[in-house]
Protein backbone atom coordinates (compact mmCIF):
# COMPACT_ATOMS: atom_id res chain seq x y z
CA UNK A 1 0.00 0.00 0.00
CA UNK A 2 1.29 3.45 -0.95
CA UNK A 3 2.05 6.00 1.80
CA UNK A 4 -0.69 8.63 1.49
CA UNK A 5 0.61 11.06 4.13
CA UNK A 6 3.91 12.03 5.71
CA UNK A 7 2.65 10.36 8.90
CA UNK A 8 2.33 7.12 6.91
CA UNK A 9 5.84 7.63 5.51
CA UNK A 10 7.25 7.67 9.04
CA UNK A 11 5.12 4.75 10.24
CA UNK A 12 6.05 2.58 7.26
CA UNK A 13 9.71 3.55 7.62
CA UNK A 14 9.66 2.39 11.24
CA UNK A 15 8.20 -0.95 10.09
CA UNK A 16 11.01 -1.44 7.61
CA UNK A 17 12.28 -0.45 4.24
CA UNK A 18 14.09 2.62 3.05
CA UNK A 19 12.52 5.92 4.18
CA UNK A 20 13.38 7.40 0.82
CA UNK A 21 11.29 4.72 -0.95
CA UNK A 22 8.31 5.60 1.25
CA UNK A 23 8.74 9.31 0.44
CA UNK A 24 8.70 8.53 -3.29
CA UNK A 25 5.46 6.54 -2.84
CA UNK A 26 3.98 9.44 -0.88
CA UNK A 27 4.94 11.92 -3.60
CA UNK A 28 3.17 9.80 -6.21
CA UNK A 29 0.00 9.89 -4.07
CA UNK A 30 0.41 13.64 -3.41
CA UNK A 31 0.80 14.45 -7.10
CA UNK A 32 -2.10 12.14 -7.91
CA UNK A 33 -4.27 14.45 -5.77
CA UNK A 34 -3.18 17.55 -7.71
CA UNK A 35 -5.90 20.18 -7.63
CA UNK A 36 -7.53 18.80 -4.46
CA UNK A 37 -6.13 21.36 -1.99
CA UNK A 38 -7.95 19.92 1.03
CA UNK A 39 -6.66 16.43 0.36
CA UNK A 40 -3.10 17.58 -0.31
CA UNK A 41 -3.14 19.76 2.83
CA UNK A 42 -4.31 16.80 4.91
CA UNK A 43 -1.44 14.71 3.53
CA UNK A 44 1.17 17.01 5.10
CA UNK A 45 -0.76 18.54 8.03
CA UNK A 46 -0.12 16.03 10.82
CA UNK A 47 3.29 15.65 12.39
CA UNK A 48 5.13 12.47 11.41
CA UNK A 49 6.91 10.64 14.19
CA UNK A 50 10.66 11.00 14.44
CA UNK A 51 12.65 8.17 12.96
CA UNK A 52 15.76 8.84 15.03
CA UNK A 53 17.70 9.26 11.79
CA UNK A 54 18.64 12.96 11.55
CA UNK A 55 18.86 13.00 7.75
CA UNK A 56 15.49 11.31 7.33
CA UNK A 57 13.81 13.51 9.95
CA UNK A 58 15.21 16.67 8.35
CA UNK A 59 14.32 15.53 4.84
CA UNK A 60 10.73 14.78 5.85
CA UNK A 61 10.54 18.30 7.32
CA UNK A 62 11.90 19.69 4.05
CA UNK A 63 9.34 17.73 2.06
CA UNK A 64 6.46 19.07 4.16
CA UNK A 65 7.68 22.66 3.91
CA UNK A 66 8.57 22.48 0.23
CA UNK A 67 5.20 21.02 -0.76
CA UNK A 68 3.35 23.61 1.32
CA UNK A 69 5.28 26.43 -0.36
CA UNK A 70 5.15 24.98 -3.88
CA UNK A 71 1.41 24.21 -3.78
CA UNK A 72 0.41 27.24 -1.67
CA UNK A 73 -0.91 25.07 1.17
CA UNK A 74 -1.06 25.98 4.86
CA UNK A 75 2.40 25.59 6.38
CA UNK A 76 2.32 22.83 9.02
CA UNK A 77 3.86 24.02 12.29
CA UNK A 78 5.71 20.76 12.84
CA UNK A 79 8.14 21.49 9.99
CA UNK A 80 9.80 24.19 12.13
CA UNK A 81 10.79 21.85 14.97
CA UNK A 82 14.55 22.00 15.60
CA UNK A 83 14.77 18.22 15.18
CA UNK A 84 13.82 18.71 11.52
CA UNK A 85 17.16 20.49 10.80
CA UNK A 86 20.65 19.09 10.36
CA UNK A 87 23.88 20.18 12.03
CA UNK A 88 26.04 18.85 9.20
CA UNK A 89 25.34 19.33 5.47
CA UNK A 90 23.82 16.59 3.36
CA UNK A 91 24.29 16.63 -0.42
CA UNK A 92 21.91 14.76 -2.71
CA UNK A 93 23.66 13.42 -4.73
CA UNK A 94 26.84 13.31 -2.69
CA UNK A 95 29.18 14.11 -5.57
CA UNK A 96 31.98 16.57 -4.71
CA UNK A 97 31.93 18.09 -8.20
CA UNK A 98 28.22 19.00 -7.80
CA UNK A 99 28.42 20.61 -4.35
CA UNK A 100 28.76 24.23 -5.56
CA UNK A 101 25.82 23.77 -7.92
CA UNK A 102 23.63 22.13 -5.26
CA UNK A 103 24.40 24.90 -2.76
CA UNK A 104 23.15 27.49 -5.25
CA UNK A 105 20.02 25.78 -6.54
CA UNK A 106 18.61 24.07 -3.42
CA UNK A 107 15.10 25.29 -2.54
CA UNK A 108 14.81 27.21 0.75
CA UNK A 109 12.91 24.40 2.50
CA UNK A 110 15.94 22.18 2.06
CA UNK A 111 18.78 24.71 2.11
CA UNK A 112 17.81 25.99 5.57
CA UNK A 113 18.05 22.39 6.80
CA UNK A 114 21.56 22.04 5.28
CA UNK A 115 20.16 19.66 2.68
CA UNK A 116 21.56 20.57 -0.70
CA UNK A 117 19.79 19.13 -3.70
CA UNK A 118 18.56 20.05 -7.17
CA UNK A 119 16.23 22.98 -7.88
CA UNK A 120 13.05 20.87 -7.93
CA UNK A 121 14.06 17.82 -5.88
CA UNK A 122 10.67 16.18 -5.50
CA UNK A 123 9.90 15.56 -9.17
CA UNK A 124 8.48 12.16 -9.99
CA UNK A 125 6.85 10.61 -13.04
CA UNK A 126 3.45 11.67 -11.63
CA UNK A 127 4.66 15.25 -11.07
CA UNK A 128 2.09 17.69 -12.51
CA UNK A 129 4.39 19.19 -15.13
CA UNK A 130 1.64 21.50 -16.35
CA UNK A 131 2.40 23.55 -13.20
CA UNK A 132 5.95 24.16 -14.40
CA UNK A 133 9.27 23.14 -12.97
CA UNK A 134 11.90 25.17 -11.21
CA UNK A 135 14.86 25.79 -13.50
CA UNK A 136 18.44 26.51 -12.62
CA UNK A 137 18.70 30.25 -11.89
CA UNK A 138 21.24 30.72 -14.70
CA UNK A 139 18.46 29.90 -17.15
CA UNK A 140 16.34 32.84 -16.02
CA UNK A 141 15.98 35.93 -18.19
CA UNK A 142 17.27 38.17 -15.41
CA UNK A 143 20.46 36.15 -15.12
CA UNK A 144 21.02 36.20 -18.89
CA UNK A 145 20.62 39.99 -18.94
CA UNK A 146 23.05 40.39 -16.05
CA UNK A 147 25.62 38.14 -17.75
CA UNK A 148 25.30 40.02 -21.07
CA UNK A 149 25.92 43.38 -19.33
CA UNK A 150 28.90 41.92 -17.49
CA UNK A 151 30.81 41.52 -20.77
CA UNK A 152 29.90 44.85 -22.35
CA UNK A 153 32.62 47.39 -22.85
CA UNK A 154 32.56 50.21 -20.26
CA UNK A 155 30.84 53.23 -21.72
Amino acid sequence: MRSRSLVAVAERSMEGGDWNDHIREFLDAFYGADGDIERQSAMIADEPRYLGHPQADAFIGGVGEHLARRWALDMPGWVRDDRRYLDMPMFVPNDPSLKPYLIVVSPPAFRTRLIFTGPDPLQRARFPYHRGVVAFPAESEGYRQLRSRQFEEPG
